[in-house]
This record gives C-alpha cells, sequence and structure tokens, in this order.
C-alpha cells in the first residue's frame, strides 16, 4: 500500500446523510484488503533482502559473547573519510567484520532476534547443514533485543560461529529484514547469491549451499 490517503470527490449537499454509512463500508472493505493481503503475503512476502548479483552492505558488528558496546558500524569503503573509519578497516576479537567473513570462503549470514523459536532453529539448522559443507562459514546478527538475552541464547544453543549484535536494527533495515530468519548467501568477496526468508527446509538449504559453494 502506498500510505497515501485518496483524493474523494466532494459529495452534492443531498448526499451527507449518507456519507456516514458509505465510510464505513468503504473502511470495512479496506480492512478486509488489508487483512487478506497481509495472510497472503505474510513472511514470504513481507522481506526480500538484498538482491543476487549486489554487492553485501559491508560491516562491523559488536559479538553478543563480547564486552564491547555499541551499534553496528555501516561506513562503507566507497563512502570513508578521515573522519569517518570504515567498516572493513574495524577488527578485534570482539568484532565480525564482515569483509573478514567472506575473505576467500563464501558465507551464509543468518538474521535471528533474541528469542528462542524458529529463528534460533534455524541457525541450528543453518550450522548443522553447512558442516557437510567445510569452505562455507557462517555468521549469525541478532536484531535489537536485550543483550543478556541474545547471551541466553548463545550458551543454551551452543553456537560455535561468530554471532554478533544489531541493537538499534540499522543493518538489518540494509539488508531488508522484515521477518526473521532470514538467510543472506555470500560468494567469496562479498556478492549476495541468494537469499532465503523464512523456514527453509533441508533438502532446500543443501541445495543452495551446493551452489554457493560451487560459485567460488
Amino acid at each position: 500500500m502506498s500510505g497515501q490517503t485518496p483524493i474523494v470527490p466532494t459529495p452534492p449537499a443531498r448526499a451527507k446523510t449518507r456519507l456516514p454509512g458509505i465510510f464505513l463500508v468503504v473502511a470495512l472493505i479496506l480492512l478486509v484488503a488489508y487483512v487478506t493481503y497481509n495472510t497472503a503475503t505474510g513472511e514470504r512476502g513481507s522481506s526480500t533482502g538484498p538482491a543476487a548479483g549486489t554487492a553485501m552492505i559491508q560491516f562491523a558488528a559488536p559479538l553478543v559473547g563480547s564486552s564491547l558496546q555499541g551499534d553496528v558500524n555501516v561506513a562503507q569503503r566507497s563512502a570513508a573519510s578521515p573522519t569517518v573509519k570504515a567498516a572493513c578497516d574495524l577488527r578485534g576479537p570482539a568484532i565480525l567484520n564482515s569483509c573478514d567473513l567472506v575473505r576467500g570462503q563464501a558465507a551464509l549470514l543468518v538474521f535471528i532476534d533474541s528469542s528462542e523459536g524458529r529463528c534460533a532453529r534455524t541457525l541450528d539448522q543453518v550450522i548443522r547443514v553447512a558442516a557437510e559443507y567445510p569452505k562455507l562459514r557462517v555468521a549469525a546478527i541478532v536484531i535489537r533485543g536485550e543483550r543478556s538475552q541474545a547471551r541466553a541464547l548463545l550458551a543454551s544453543h551452543a553456537w560455535r560461529v561468530p554471532v554478533a549484535e544489531d541493537r538499534d536494527g540499522a543493518l538489518a533495515n540494509l539488508y531488508g529484514v522484515a521477518v526473521c530468519p532470514q538467510i543472506v548467501y555470500l560468494r567469496s568477496g562479498g556478492t549476495v547469491d541468494a537469499v532465503s526468508v523464512g523456514e527453509v527446509g533441508d533438502l532446500e538449504l543443501n541445495r543452495r549451499l551446493r551452489a554457493l559453494e560451487g560459485s567460488d
């Protein structure tokens, strides 16, 4: 929906007594259409992520298990200046650096939230299936939520992949994440190969990982 208010011609004076009923009918029609649209598109249609063949958005994000606090740095090298350090130039044991993630290997970037549920289960699944593809790396981004919740999730699932925090959701916005889970498949060097929105079956995930591993 465009979000713009339609321009409705002013009715003649003799029809004024019918306006409340007309508006009620129109409102009901719009409500039904809105609910139908959201039900039909739902989680699959509300987010598409970055387009295949485009360059990934570079970032440096604090790891959930670290003491580093702050928002994700998304300054691209092409826009860097003497006063702004590019994200890919920020490194350290407490940082997930996107350029390092895809240096010499393809990678999967999984966007999740900080709660138990399908998003966490999808990261479990990706880690399990990706273990059969040693040339691929896996990393995750926890969108918003409390750091303590993200840490509890990390501990309960015993994830051994980098899990970083996007505390204000800026990175998720740049990657077009409207719902989680979202998996971004990145070729070596950082070109987007494909995107999965919502849960994905093992067969489909294996197909995508074989294609990703073969793209290098």
